[in-house]
């Protein structure tokens, strides 16, 4: 069932050290506006850069899942991430004063008691749900993830574990994600790593920040650990990891999950595939976006008309950060007509100028109530990779990077078939309108 999406009431702030690099950092949650999704901002940089809770922004990072935008980076955002799915929670600004978020007791239980204790408010626009239809598996080495439809409306999880021999038994845990059962079986389950990992893991420049109250050391003597959560606690983590990993498709999910020995690198390549499977239903129109545009909402912002409008339908706006477009190519395009008519290709300047299109919209409504216009200055970072041929339909994805008093920036992408054609950095100054 589709929902509304959610923020928090008030602002909270904490601080604590990274798991991984030991330094403190102090961390402020603040609520967003609606379908402006969850951004971390890095408040000790210059210009306090943006980094997008997305898919998108993933990078390889080992034992942790770390976002990067341009040269900022935050890490370790999983255990926040899964609070956030276990409760609902889809809008966020999350300032940070450095590169790693802390750690607090190395589960999820501190963010849960400290977003509920800040208080979750509805919002009017529903949130994306993207619906499993078709079994999707997924493997790295002798990991593997499969989705399938569930027939209960909701996410269900389960977990194996099993380090043959190295944490006694195999592990097994499986639940359906409710914010009850989150905040009883999951949030407060601990990280972990083994006795023999920590001398390696310290001359790798990981762990700084673990002590015996934040992480399970596996085979270390019991002498000055605390007990055990649950017996299961290794793979109820495992299951948490997991699940903040999955928030990062933007969508909630109805599906059943079911993962063996799985870490961060399984989990990013079945967000992928779940990611694939969402912008293949947006194509088709069996996911409809209240945040989109018909051709009659882009008449009124953008001032191109036949035959030079290059955007048919927008298909996702999120905020003023995101967009999402359509174009259909079709044989009666009027440049068909004088470029290479025997093997009709779409010029590859008109698919750069359908970006900029889609990037005025996203900064043009933004600015039309501030008597300001966006004009493009410049294109860079531009590559072509393959041709555009009739009966393609473009999906053109823009993101703003950067929006100041005078300047506005967004990297543009365009794919085919969920392949990409093209992409560019697309850069616009700000003038009056008058």
């Amino acid at each position: 069932m589709r929902r509304n999406q959610r923020t928090i009431k008030s602002p909270f702030e904490l601080a604590g050290v990274g798991l991984h690099s030991g330094a403190e950092t102090r961390v402020r949650i603040v609520p967003a506006d609606a379908d402006s999704g969850v951004v971390f901002v890095r408040s000790d940089l210059p210009d306090a850069p943006i980094i997008p809770a997305s898919y998108r922004y993933i990078v390889d990072n080992p034992r942790r899942t770390t976002l990067k935008n341009e040269e900022a980076e935050v890490h370790t955002v999983e255990h926040l991430c899964a609070a956030l799915a276990g409760l609902g929670i889809d809008n966020l600004r999350v300032e940070i004063s450095g590169a790693e978020m802390p750690g607090l007791d190395g589960s999820a239980l501190v963010w849960l008691e400290q977003l509920q204790r800040a208080g979750i408010v509805e919002q009017k626009s529903p949130r994306k749900r993207l619906e499993v239809r078709e079994p999707i598996a997924v493997s790295v080495g002798d990991s593997f993830i499969t989705a399938v439809p569930n027939e209960q409306d909701g996410l269900s999880l389960a977990y194996t574990l099993d380090f043959q021999g190295r944490a006694g038994n195999s592990q097994y845990v499986a639940l359906d994600v409710t914010a009850e059962s989150f905040r009883e079986k999951i949030a407060p389950a601990r990280t972990f790593c083994f006795a023999e990992e920590v001398e390696e893991l310290k001359k790798r420049g990981l762990g700084k920040g673990a002590t015996l109250e934040n992480t399970i050391v596996v085979g270390a003597p019991a002498d000055g650990a605390p007990a055990l959560r649950f017996p299961d606690e290794l793979a109820r983590h495992k299951m948490l990891d997991l699940l903040g990993d999955l928030f990062l498709l933007g969508a909630d999910l109805r599906g059943k999950v079911m993962a063996t020995k799985t870490g961060h690198a399984a989990n990013r390549k079945m967000v992928g595939k779940l990611i694939e499977a969402l912008e293949a239903e947006e194509l088709a129109g069996s996911l409809p976006s209240p945040t989109g545009m018909d051709i009659k909402e882009i008449l009124n912002l953008l001032p191109h008309r036949y035959p030079f409008l290059l955007i048919d339908r927008v298909i996702e706006l999120e905020g003023y950060r995101r967009a999402v477009g359509i174009k259909n190519v079709t044989i009666n395009e009027p440049f068909f007509q004088g470029h290479w008519p025997g093997q009709p290709i779409m010029p590859g300047v008109l698919i750069l100028e359908a970006m900029a299109q889609l990037a005025g919209l996203l900064l043009l409504r933004r600015l039309e109530n501030t008597g300001k216009l966006a004009v493009l200055w410049s294109i860079d970072e531009v590559k072509l990779r393959r041709a555009v041929v009739p009966g393609d339909q473009l999906r053109i994805e823009i993101e703003a990077t950067k929006v100041r008093s005078k300047m506005g920036q967004g990297a543009a992408v365009a794919k085919v078939g969920g392949q990409r054609v093209a992409e560019a950095l697309l850069t616009f100054t700000l003038v009056d309108a008058t």
